[in-house]
C-alpha cells in the first residue's frame, strides 16, 4: 500500500502538496497522527482526499458510504464538505481503531454526519439494501479487505443512485497487479476487480493514479 500519490518522486510530490493541497487543519493534525501508528500505510493520501472531496462536490452527494474506516480520515474528508443533513454511513469492524475517528468527527464538528457501524460491511450494507435504501446513496469509497472488493462493488452498485460514484482505493497496488509473480490472494482479487469493473456496462470508468490507484466507476 501507499499513502502518497505512485510515481512521483520526493520534489515532485512535495511540489504537488505545495502547489495544490488545501488540507484542513483537523484532517493534518489526524493524518499526523496516524503516521504513528503501526498500520500507517492503510492511510489515504491527503491529495486523494481532497480529490474526493472536490469529486463529491461535483455530484452534489449528500450520502455517502465508507467501508473502511481506520483512523477516519476518509469519512472526515467526505463529512466536512456535504451539505447540512448529509450522511456517512462508515463501515469497520475495529472500535479500537475508529475510537480516535470519533474524537475527530465530534471535534470537526459533523459527528451527527457520520453514522458509524462496527460490523463485517457486508451485513451493514445488505442491512441498508434490506431496509429498502438501494438507490439512495450517491457515493461510496471502498477501502477494506481486498479479497472482498467485488462483494463490497455489487452492493454499493445496488445503493446507489443512477449518476452516483463508487471509488474504490488501492487498485495499482503499488505495483503489485502489473507484477505477474505476485500471486497472492490479495493482488489476485484487485486484480479480478479491475478487470471486472473494465467489461462492466452499467458504469463509466476511470482508473486514476492517485494515491495508490483511484478506479472510479460511474452508475449508469
Amino acid at each position: 500500500m501507499s499513502n502518497r500519490s505512485l510515481g512521483l518522486d520526493d520534489a515532485l510530490y512535495q511540489y504537488l502538496l505545495d502547489a495544490s493541497l488545501r488540507e484542513p487543519p483537523l484532517l493534518a493534525e489526524l493524518r499526523r497522527e496516524t503516521a504513528a501508528h503501526p498500520l500507517a500505510r492503510m492511510q489515504i493520501a491527503p491529495e486523494q482526499g481532497q480529490f474526493m472531496q472536490l469529486l463529491l462536490k461535483l455530484i452534489g452527494a449528500r450520502q455517502c458510504l465508507d467501508i473502511g474506516v481506520f483512523t477516519g480520515y476518509s469519512a472526515l474528508a467526505a463529512a466536512l464538505v456535504l451539505p447540512e443533513g448529509g450522511r456517512v454511513v462508515a463501515c469497520d469492524i475495529s472500535e479500537d481503531y475508529t475510537r480516535g475517528a470519533r474524537d475527530y468527527w465530534r471535534r470537526a464538528g459533523v459527528a451527527d454526519k457520520v453514522e458509524l457501524r462496527i460490523a463485517p460491511a457486508l451485513d451493514t450494507l445488505d442491512a441498508l439494501l434490506a431496509a429498502g435504501e438501494g438507490g439512495d446513496f450517491d457515493f461510496a469509497f471502498i477501502d477494506a479487505d481486498k479479497e472482498s472488493y467485488a462483494d463490497y462493488y455489487e452492493r454499493c452498485l445496488q445503493l446507489l443512485r443512477p449518476g452516483g460514484l463508487v471509488a474504490v482505493d488501492n487498485c495499482l497496488w503499488n505495483g503489485r497487479v502489473a507484477d505477474d509473480s505476485a500471486r497472492d490472494a490479495e493482488t489476485e482479487a484487485i486484480r479480478a476487480l479491475n478487470a471486472r469493473v473494465r467489461d462492466d456496462q452499467r458504469v463509466d470508468i476511470s482508473l486514476v493514479p492517485v494515491g495508490d490507484g483511484l478506479l472510479l466507476a460511474r452508475k449508469r
